[in-house]
Parts: structure tokens; C-alpha cells; sequence
């Protein structure tokens, strides 16, 4: 039905591409990204893409608003050049933490990004780790929401001894268990207060991890303040020793000295968001590659082979 597959690339995460299509084993079609002097960005395609089966991977991370825009002009241009078929590949899914209505004058933001890219061009959507997944609902096209699960676990293969996989707060509980449930390890659940963004308050935990080794399972870090609240509270009670694996390391603030001083053996994080040079010198931090199975994926979607193979 589509003609050949075609990878494009904007400028958030072009090391993550690079490694998509060397495991495709197709290049990159080359895209001109300009920012004029005023702030305002150009694209351009560099090649004709008319009938074919498009991906474009951009995730929405820092800086947000010119990522995502950039990406909305990718998706545009693809639709004015005929593209067959086009898929937005977004690793990282920003205004994903805006998801319904706060106060009573509040935007869904999560909302407002899903039918700016539709608009845009967006006939498909593949993603990692959605903060929240009902929020696939929010677009009118096929979402598939890949997990990072197995490629966080094999990395913490070599990890020896009773494991118990922690949840940092009650909404991360089903994430948690699904871990735990993967490599028979118990479940624990930290009780965790927000008085406001940012800023979240570890009290204690529910469940056992006296003994055993603790492994606190997110899907992002952002500021870092309530994974390492979680890490002492951890140790305070009883926990022999922490380590953390989150998807998307967002990495904002003070989140890279919090990670430096806090008790942790390790954090693993994966690529969907490229570290900045200040991650880079954190010993601490440990990167494994998605780059693999959104390769599947997209491999899938073009051959019109099933992806929730990919969810097992």
C-alpha cells in the first residue's frame, strides 16, 4: 500500500535516530532545521518522500516548546510533500504530566499536544512510557505505547540477592508491580506528599525491604527529589542497598547534584532523552539503548506485522 520506508530526524535526539536506522539498516533522508535570528524555525525535507511510509523521530524534551514545534513543522512538510503514510516516533512525550484539569481555569495540555500534532500530519504515533496511558486515548489515530520494561530489567540482571521493586508513589504502582511480577521480586510502595510541582515530601513504606535489595521503578526523573527521598527512606528502613531505573531521564534543576549525593548504587536510565554534559559526568547514571525496539516497531508497522509483540 506504501512505498518504501523513509527515517527522518529533527535536532532533540539525533544520536537515538542514527541508532534506529543502523538497526533498520537504512539511512537517514537528510531534513534542514534552521532557527532564524528572531527565534522562529525553517525545515525543510531533503528528498522525496511522496507515497512512502515516513517515521520521523522527534521526542518533545528540553527544550520542549521548540521540539515539539519543530517536529509539527516536520509532520506538516511530510503532508504537503504527499507522504504516503506518516508515523510520529516520540520517544519521550512531552506535557505528558498535563493530563486532566487541576484547577478549574487550567489547560489539558496533554490534550491541546495530541491535536496540534493530528493536525499537523500525524497519522500514526509510537511512543515510549507514557506518564499516563489513557492519554492514548486523547488522539484520533493508532497510538502504540512501547515499554522499556525488558530492556531496564536485563540490565539489572546481574544484581544478586532478594530483590523488591518500589514504587516512589501510589500512582506508580501498577508499573512497580508489572516489574515485579517479571522477575518474581516483592513490592513496596512509598507514601509520598506533594505540596506543590517539584517538590514532593518520602514518608514511609508500605511493605517489606528489610534485607533486600531495593530497586525504585519510575518512568521519569525529573527533579529528582522524589526518587532520592524515596533512597533514604529505603535505607532507614532496612534496605541493604538502592538502585533506581526510571525511562526517561528529564534530569532538570538540581536533579543531577541530588543523584551525585544520594545513596544510590545505581540509576539506569535509557536514551529516549540524550544526556546533557553535566549527566555524562554522573558515575552513577548507566544508559541502555530503546533504540532496539523502536527499530521493531517501526520495522512492524511498516510490514503490517503485529507490535504488541513488542509489549510481552
Amino acid at each position: 500500500m506504501y512505498g518504501d520506508m523513509k527515517i527522518l530526524t529533527g535536532t532533540a535526539n539525533s544520536k537515538l535516530a542514527e541508532d534506529i536506522s543502523d538497526h533498520l539498516g537504512c539511512a537517514l533522508t537528510p531534513t534542514l532545521t534552521e532557527t532564524f535570528s528572531d527565534g522562529e524555525l525553517r525545515v525543510e525535507i531533503g528528498g522525496s518522500v511522496r507515497g512512502q511510509d515516513v517515521f520521523v523521530i522527534q521526542p518533545t524534551c528540553y527544550p520542549a516548546n521548540t521540539n515539539l514545534m519543530q517536529l509539527s513543522l516536520m509532520l506538516d512538510a511530510l503532508k504537503r510533500a504527499s507522504a504516503g503514510r506518516i508515523t510520529a516516533v516520540i520517544p519521550y512525550f512531552g506535557y505528558a504530566r498535563q493530563d486532566r484539569k487541576v484547577s478549574p481555569r487550567a489547560p489539558i495540555s496533554a490534550k491541546l499536544v495530541s491535536d496540534i500534532l493530528s493536525v499537523a500530519g500525524a497519522q500514526r504515533i509510537v511512543t515510549v512510557d507514557l506518564h499516563a496511558g489513557q492519554i492514548q486515548g486523547f488522539f484520533n489515530c493508532p497510538v502504540d505505547n512501547l515499554y522499556a520494561a525488558p530492556v531496564l530489567l536485563q540490565h539489572l540482571g546481574h544484581l544478586r540477592g532478594e530483590l523488591v521493586m518500589v514504587s516512589p508513589d501510589a500512582g506508580g504502582v501498577e508499573r512497580a508491580r508489572a516489574f515485579a511480577k517479571k522477575v518474581d521480586a516483592g513490592l513496596a510502595i512509598i507514601d509520598k506528599r506533594r505540596d506543590r510541582p517539584n517538590q514532593a515530601t518520602a514518608t514511609h513504606v508500605i511493605g517489606d525491604v528489610e534485607g533486600k535489595i531495593a530497586v525504585l521503578v519510575d518512568d521519569m526523573i525529573d527533579t529528582a527529589g522524589t526518587i532520592c527521598a524515596a533512597a533514604d527512606v529505603l535505607l532507614q528502613n532496612g534496605a541493604s542497598e538502592v538502585h533506581a531505573c526510571a525511562t526517561h531521564p528529564v534530569l532538570s534543576g538540581p536533579a543531577i547534584q541530588r543523584l551525585n549525593d544520594a545513596p544510590f548504587s545505581s540509576v539506569v536510565v535509557t536514551d529516549t532523552i540524550p544526556l546533557g554534559d553535566k549527566a555524562l559526568e554522573c558515575g552513577k547514571l548507566q544508559v541502555v539503548s530503546m533504540a532496539g525496539v523502536l527499530a521493531k516497531s517501526i520495522r512492524n508497522i511498516h510490514d503490517s506485522s503485529s507490535v504488541s509483540a513488542l509489549f510481552l
